[in-house]
């Protein structure tokens, strides 16, 4: 099993959502990263080709809640899910123009 840890940034993101929105993200975060969080599902994918406000040592992932999306780093050697940012992605935009 995965401990989760959340980045400042991802902290200040979640508390600027609403509560229904923030209540979603975590029951999510709890059920989806806990397990196998580097198992690529339809909710899960790996984001290897873009450039991201933060340090990281090996590919971001990406969770999908709907139109909400939580990108997280994975430490293998201390099964630690590092979730680095919380936003809001509309249809019409893309994952590079939410970052």
């Amino acid at each position: 099993m995965y401990a989760v840890r959340i980045a400042a940034g991802a902290e200040k993101e979640l508390g600027e959502l609403r509560a229904f929105d923030r209540v979603r993200i975590v029951e999510a975060i709890e059920t989806q990263l806990t397990h196998r969080p580097a198992v690529e599902t339809r909710r899960r994918k790996p984001l290897r080709a873009a450039v991201w406000p933060w340090v990281t040592a090996g590919p971001v992932w990406q969770l999908r809640v709907g139109e909400l999306r939580v990108f997280y780093d994975i430490d293998e050697a201390e099964q630690v899910v590092i979730v680095q940012a919380v936003r809001r992605k509309p249809s019409h935009r893309t994952t590079k123009e939410i970052m």
